[in-house]
């Protein structure tokens, strides 16, 4: 359950930085992108512990 998190919060943090990122330009979008997508997969992570755990 915890990777499947990580790979909605992975997919969903992507998304929100490549639109964030494409305001600006197509370089910064593909750039935050990837930012997206580590913190997303932290963060689904993260929630999916905090949930099972409590």
């Amino acid at each position: 359950m915890e990777k499947l998190m990580g790979l909605v919060g992975a997919t969903v943090g992507s998304l929100a930085g490549w639109y964030l990122g494409a305001l600006v330009g197509f370089t910064t979008g593909v750039v935050l992108s990837m930012v997206g997508t580590g913190f997303g997969l932290w963060a689904g992570r993260w929630a999916t512990r905090r949930w099972l755990e409590g």
